[in-house]
């Protein structure tokens, strides 16, 4: 399982709230101009909960983007190149829920 410090990019904060071998819960916060690059996942879903915004999910699928404010919820299923950011590149904080399955981190071209 690739550990929340091993990804290819910094943020301003990550806090674990949970984690098992299938599942795992935390609370990431991007600083303006912070993102999670675009990147999939094999075999887990995200799910985000956006506590502070507005945020952006965007996706290389018909979903296109999603746009949260303090209390949405979206989620991204497996094998869907996806990106995050803080809307207009501002902060942002949210939930981020990852399973069911083996967590992975493959990063895709923009």
């Amino acid at each position: 399982m690739t550990k929340p410090t091993d990804t290819p990019y910094i943020i301003e904060d990550r806090r674990m709230i949970a984690e098992t071998p299938d599942l795992r819960a935390q609370i990431l916060t991007l600083a303006q101009g912070d993102e999670v690059p675009w990147h999939y996942h094999t075999a887990v879903a995200d799910t985000f909960v956006c506590l502070d915004g507005p945020m952006a999910v965007e996706t290389k699928s018909a979903a296109g983007t999603h746009d949260l404010q303090a209390g949405d919820s979206c989620s991204v299923p497996p094998n869907t190149p996806h990106r995050v950011a803080g809307r207009d590149g501002g902060r942002c904080r949210f939930v981020l829920v990852q399973g069911i399955g083996s967590y992975d981190f493959i990063p895709v071209e923009s």
